[in-house]
């Protein structure tokens, strides 16, 4: 899903901006995340979830290079990119563990065994909505009005003079 809704997420950046398109990625995901209040008790509800969020996150992983390109000097834009790629890190790996203990905590008995329960997966859902929620407020709050890409131009160099 990611890779086929890629192009649109190019198209929104371009003419409404990243910012936009950031916003719109978010709420597609909350989106995703809150059909699971009724989609998750069976397996296509899981698969529409699923494509749902990864056309989200599609559009998000497009957008935030662009933003922050859009945000940094030049100079700086290699750090600014490595510096997102360790914060998506370590946002996977912290969300990954708060969902470990909500399911380890909301669990049943199956044949003395203690497995997650339907309701766990519905609270680790629900927290992904909430967390997508906040993801779009927050960037409404970035500078800029999220319009399309500025385009600077740099005059050429001049041509150098020939001596005859």
């Amino acid at each position: 899903m990611m890779m086929i809704v890629s192009p649109v997420g190019a198209r929104l950046s371009a003419a409404r901006g990243p910012k936009v398109t950031l916003i719109t990625s978010s709420l597609v995901m909350a989106l995703g995340y809150g059909l699971s209040v009724v989609l998750l008790g069976s397996t296509w509800g899981l698969l529409v979830i699923t494509c749902v969020c990864a056309i989200g996150v599609g559009f998000a992983y497009g957008s935030m290079p662009a933003l922050i390109m859009g945000a940094v000097p030049r100079s700086e834009t290699g750090a600014a990119n490595s510096f997102n790629t360790l914060m998506r890190s370590i946002g996977t790996t912290v969300s990954a563990a708060v969902v470990g203990v909500v399911l380890s905590q909301l669990t049943i008995d199956f044949g003395g065994h203690p497995l997650p329960s339907e309701r766990g997966f519905h609270v680790g859902m629900l927290i992904g909505c909430g967390a997508a929620l906040a993801a779009a407020l927050i960037t409404m709050t970035l500078p800029g009005d999220g319009g399309p890409p500025r385009r600077v131009l740099v005059p050429a160099d001049p041509a150098p003079a020939t001596e005859s």
